[in-house]
């Protein structure tokens, strides 16, 4: 996801992985796991409010602290990413006749099956 920067992405998978909204402490703890320089408090703390300010997050309180919560899921992200890169296009169809023999076979099942799918429960599909 290359809209992120490192530590952004770190926050962010932090996010996506949690069960409820996350304390600045909670993301900290769990960037820092394994890290060989741990990251300062209010570096992650930065972080989590520019991702906010991006609509990326959001900030709820928690008591006197904030808790920071991702606003899509990693999947509703992606898709956004994947959708606003295509909008960007005059022709669709070369990038993603790219994108579908790029992909491993496994994934491109997945993509036709998904697409059957949607051909099937369409209202004209008979």
């Amino acid at each position: 996801m290359g809209e992120f920067g490192p530590l952004e992405q770190a926050v962010m998978e932090c996010l996506w992985a949690a069960s409820r909204p996350l304390l600045i402490r909670d993301v900290l703890e769990q960037v820092n796991r394994g890290r060989e320089r741990p990251l300062a408090y209010t570096t992650v703390q930065t972080v989590a409010d520019r991702l906010a300010r991006k609509g990326l997050v959001t900030r709820s309180r928690a008591g006197a602290a904030i808790a920071y919560a991702p606003m899509r899921s990693r999947e509703e992200h992606v898709l956004a990413v994947m959708l606003d890169a295509l909008s960007d296009l005059p022709d669709r169809g070369p990038v993603l006749a790219r994108f579908a023999e790029s992909v491993d076979s496994q994934d491109a099942q997945r993509l036709l099956d998904a697409l059957a799918d949607r051909s099937a429960s369409a209202p004209d599909a008979e």
